[in-house]
């Protein structure tokens, strides 16, 4: 028992000698390291210190596609902020592009890693190993694109009398995509579920030459007869926390809070959505004030 205690000694003083004994031994933190510049002499040379050095060059070798952010223009000047994930194993693909107010930077990073698996969802991780460019951009005045966000933007006429809907916003974009891309083969398609598909919808009207295939998927357009305000009747009160956190803010960040457990309980208590939204400030939402003005199915 001795002999072994002994070994064990011996083993981690082995060990240890080389942490604490040898010429030329830096310590781990400098003298004057940690003065900050503005108090330090001019004739005094101060060594740098700290861990973290001034650049690091992460091993990106074995990742199977590359991770670009682009801020594309629009005709009227504002620039959409757009992500690309790009296969490294096709020379020239064709593109998918998903136009979304939901956060380019979120559908594009589910987590980190060498495959697109890791960044993108099941559906979109399979189109990148297809030979695919994925291409997920952030609709004007929401999150990292400029311009303002209007929601369900109408087509150019009576009641959009600026220059720009989503339907020129698509064209911008492919037209942008085909000609500074230099992976891409010229060919893009448009993809979206919900109001993704919307936007898909969008790039049909007045299309770019490059447009060959669009996958609009569940996408809203009537939304009155549809299921996304009212659904062909009443108001659907559970859409107002939507409407609340998608135009509060840029980055939908204002959290919405309800003051009882049960959603039933607090759309009897406030008697109305329209009591409800007053009380939870939403006469400051342009889109809630139109909403409510137009609750049956006339002309707007």
């Amino acid at each position: 028992m001795r002999l072994r205690l002994f070994a064990l000694i011996a083993a981690g003083l082995a060990l240890a000698a080389p942490l604490t004994a040898g010429a030329g031994l830096q310590p781990a933190v400098q003298p004057g390291g940690d003065i900050p510049s503005k108090f330090r002499s001019p004739f005094t040379a101060f060594p740098k210190s700290g861990d973290i050095p001034k650049a690091f060059n992460a091993p990106r070798g074995g990742f199977t596609y590359v991770r670009r952010e682009v801020m594309i223009p629009m005709r009227d000047g504002a620039r959409l902020y757009t992500v690309l994930i790009i296969p490294k194993a096709v020379p020239r693909a064709p593109i998918m592009l998903d136009r979304t107010p939901y956060e380019a930077d979120k559908a594009t990073g589910h987590g980190f890693g060498p495959i697109p698996e890791n960044i993108l969802s099941v559906a979109y991780s399979e189109l990148v190993r297809a030979g695919y460019i994925v291409a997920v951009q952030d609709v004007r005045g929401k999150y990292k694109s400029e311009g303002e966000y209007v929601m369900n933007r109408p087509l150019r006429g009576p009641l959009n009398p600026t220059a720009v809907d989503h339907s020129t916003d698509a064209y911008d974009t492919i037209d942008w995509l085909v000609k500074n891309v230099r992976e891409a083969n010229g060919r893009v398609g448009t993809i979206g579920t919900s109001y993704d598909g919307f936007t898909a919808l969008m790039s049909l009207v007045n299309p770019h030459p490059a447009l060959k295939a669009s996958v609009p998927i569940n996408p809203m357009v009537d939304v009155w007869k549809g299921d996304d305000w009212f659904h062909n009747g009443a108001f659907r009160q559970e859409m107002i926390s939507y409407i609340y956190g998608q135009t509060a803010s840029r980055k939908s960040d204002e959290q919405w809070f309800t003051g009882s457990y049960d959603d039933y309980a607090t759309f009897l208590g406030h008697g109305s959505a329209g009591s409800y939204g007053r009380a939870m400030g939403m006469d400051q939402l342009p889109f809630w004030r139109r909403l409510t003005e137009h609750p049956d199915y006339d002309e707007f």
